[in-house]
């Protein structure tokens, strides 16, 4: 199984592009989402970006995966 987190992407330089998701950056291929712009929210799995989504939609996913983890680390206690 795969969880993919919504990634912001920070620079690109023709098909790689620098993304950030929790203070780590990571260079990624744009190859196959050549749309993808600085500031876009991307799917990324194996070093792709899959998808570009919605920045409404990527904040939504990352308030939940940030609940989530609250719930986590509560019940780890």
């Amino acid at each position: 199984m795969c969880l993919a987190i919504p990634t912001r992407i920070c620079s690109t330089n023709g098909q790689l592009a620098e993304v950030e998701i929790g203070g780590v950056q990571r260079t990624i291929s744009l190859a196959l989402t050549p749309e993808a712009q600085v500031g876009d929210y991307v799917i990324v799995h194996t070093g792709f970006a899959i998808s570009v989504l919605d920045a409404d939609e990527a904040q939504e996913s990352l308030l939940l995966f940030a609940q989530m983890a609250e719930v986590e680390d509560t019940d780890s206690l």
